[in-house]
Parts: C-alpha cells; structure tokens; sequence
C-alpha cells in the first residue's frame, strides 16, 4: 500500500520513521522566512523525510496550483500526523481507499490545534490518542482507535508532546495494514455534544497573571513552555520562566501577588494571589537562560522586589 504523508512539526517525525518503507512522498507546511535575516529554516520533517531518502513537496495552502499534483501517482492512503493545514474535501478523495488523521486528544474534546497545551493549561487529569478517518471538518471523522493516557503532574508542553509523539509509531502502522485490508468500516461516529475546541494559543497567554493562584500559575507555565514560553517583568525587563513548581518549603510568607519574598538553593519564592510558587529557571532579556538561584545571586537587593 502507498502512502502520501502530511506532516509539519516534530510530533510527526516518529511517525514518519514508523512508516517509512510504505510512504511515496511527505508532504509539509512550506516554511515562512524568519530572523533578522528572513532565512528559510528547513523543518524536523522535512530535514528527516531528507535523511530516509523520502521525496518531499513543501506547501502554502491546496489553492497553489503545486498542490494538485502532490497526489501523481495517486496514492492508497492520506495518512497526517500534526501537518498544519485544513486539508479539503477535493483532496481526502484522491486517494483509493481514504485519510486517516492522528489527534493527540480524546476526541471528541479538544479538537483544534493545540490540545496537548490545553489539556495541561484547564488542568486535565488525562488525554489521549485519537486515529480518525477524515472528513470536510475539523478532527471530527469516525474514530478508528483510541486510547487514553494519564496525565503526570509534573507534565509540561513539551514532555507531554514527546510521550505522545513517541506512542504514535507504536500503534500506527497497525491502524494503517487494518485500513488497508478492512478499509473505514469498523470506525465509530464521534458524539458532536461532547466535541471540544482549542483555540490556538498567543503570545500573550504566555504573561503570568500573578494575582492567579500558585497551582493555576505553575500549570498554565507549564503548558507554554515551548510558545511563547511564561514570561513576567522585572522592572520593567521581560523575564522569561522556562520552569517553576509549587512551593515545597512550607514557610510560605504573605505578600503582594508578584512579590519576591525570598530566594532558597532551589529557585526564588513569589507570592501569587493565592498561595506562593518557587521560580526555578528563568532568563532575563539579552541574558543566558539560568538557574533561578544564579540569577537571584547576581541580581542585588532582589528580595520585595515586585514582578508584575
């Protein structure tokens, strides 16, 4: 069976390897010009389709005329795996058999393109992986498999990404010998009153709002952690927050949300509206990232200071 596979971000590049023997071209968002500079940055699977020996066709959108000659010769199976685009209705027919998508949720909730961050940001105990045929709409084709998978507490963005990405492959390729043999008759419709949507996120979820508790202000940090990253301001210099945790010294003070009220080998005590959280890797602008306790002992008079 040949495959067409459609994939963007690191998530995809397990998926990708899993599949490989069968895949006859990988198709991947084009990159945007970034930097100074404005140079083009190849992307994980495009620099991994590269490395297999996989031909790859970079697109915008399937209003490009190039995208309607990525399916010559047309393929058995769509097979995406975090690609980026909706893709349409005229392209999910093309192929002999179907599309299959992979969610990183339990569908029906959280469709959209960041569930890994919201399930981690609104507090989830759990998430999942979802295999799907597609369909015109978003994320909400019958479910061909799913799993679910406890979230650990001390789960952020980028770890969870990684657990999920690496779950992929194992249960993959599978789903794809079955729909090739059986092809979608097994699949199970989606209950729409549970569906779910996850906008996506900005740079400005990124701020910490100190006046939210501690535990709230560690798991949304949490869940930025790749982008934008939780940021805060010291007077008036933007601080970036790559880590942080509740605090464990049980002495907490009472102070002004914001308030640094106190500095331990472990990080940097701030009061939150509700409670205090321990700072524990930081970067200040035009700075190195570092260890919030190296910071706070090149930083004078640090203690009442206010981040705000």
């Amino acid at each position: 069976m040949t495959l067409l596979f459609f994939g963007s971000s690191g998530f995809s590049v397990p998926a990708l390897h899993a599949l490989r023997s069968s895949i006859s071209c990988v198709v991947t968002k084009k990159t945007k010009p970034r930097g100074r500079g404005y140079l083009l940055q190849e992307n994980e699977v495009g620099r991994a389709a590269f490395s297999l020996g996989l031909p790859v066709r970079e697109i915008g959108s399937f209003t490009d005329e190039e995208a309607r000659g990525i399916a010559d010769p047309v393929p058995d199976l769509l097979v995406v795996v975090s690609f980026g685009l909706i893709i349409p209705q005229w392209f999910l027919d093309i192929p002999r058999v179907g599309a299959i998508n992979v969610h990183p949720s339990l569908l029906p909730k959280y469709r959209g393109p960041s569930p890994v961050q919201w399930v981690i940001w609104n507090g989830e105990r759990e998430t999942g992986i979802t295999v799907i045929r597609m369909n015109e709409r978003m994320d909400a084709g019958d479910i061909l498999y799913q799993e679910s998978i406890p979230l650990d507490p001390e789960e952020d963005g980028a770890t969870l990404s990684r657990r999920l990405s690496l779950r992929v492959p194992e249960i993959l390729p599978s789903i794809v010998e079955e729909v090739g043999n059986r092809g979608f008759g097994h699949g199970v419709p989606q209950e729409e009153r549970e569906a779910t949507y996850t906008p996506l996120i900005t740079k400005e979820m990124g701020r910490i709002d100190w006046h939210r508790g501690a535990a709230e202000i560690v798991r949304r940090a949490r869940a930025v952690v790749e982008w934008p990253t939780a940021y805060t301001f010291l007077e008036g210099k933007m601080l970036k927050v790559f880590k942080l945790g509740g605090l464990p010294h049980g002495n907490s003070q009472k102070a002004d949300p914001g308030t640094i009220i106190a500095c331990y080998p472990d990080g940097i005590e701030v009061a939150a509206g509700e409670g205090s959280l321990i700072l524990e890797e930081l970067q200040m602008e035009n700075r190195k990232r570092m260890a919030a306790s190296d910071f706070a002992r090149g930083y004078r008079h640090i203690i009442g200071k206010r981040l705000a």
